[in-house]
């Protein structure tokens, strides 16, 4: 049995929202230029969930996806040192959860989203994933 493992990705919402994700039904997580934000991308698993954060506006996390295809090269670019991963939609949190939140909320207050501001991937623990999708029903 393989342990899932947890993940935030972070998108503006005029570029990809939730909404539009959900209308696709499935998309490859594309444009990150960041080293760690793309080994992050590499370390992902089918079957591994994804909290989806809006960024810049709105600034939450609305929904959960999951890894649908491990990482390969991204069709945008013709560097190899990029890479993608599929995603599809599981469900929306009933009620946002807010960076504010987040960050008034003690257990979460090591994760990447309050200390990295500008990372675009980034590894949750299992207790911090549940913690937000409890703050988010």
């Amino acid at each position: 049995m393989k342990n899932t493992q947890y993940w935030l990705v972070k998108s503006e919402p005029f570029k990809y929202s939730w909404e539009k994700f959900n209308e696709d039904g499935r998309t490859f997580w594309d444009g990150v230029r960041n080293y760690q934000a793309r080994n992050n991308l590499r370390d992902m698993k089918v079957g591994d969930l994804v909290l989806f954060y809006h960024s810049n506006e709105g600034k939450n996390v609305v929904g959960v996806a999951k890894v649908v295809k491990e990482s390969y090269q991204d069709p945008t670019t013709d560097d190899t040192n990029w890479v993608v991963v599929d995603l599809s939609p599981v469900h929306s949190l009933k009620n946002p959860v807010s960076l504010e939140q987040i960050k008034a909320e003690e257990t979460l207050k090591d994760i990447s989203l309050v200390r990295q501001g500008r990372l675009s991937v980034m590894p949750l623990k299992a207790e911090e994933f549940d913690k937000i999708l409890e703050m988010g029903s």
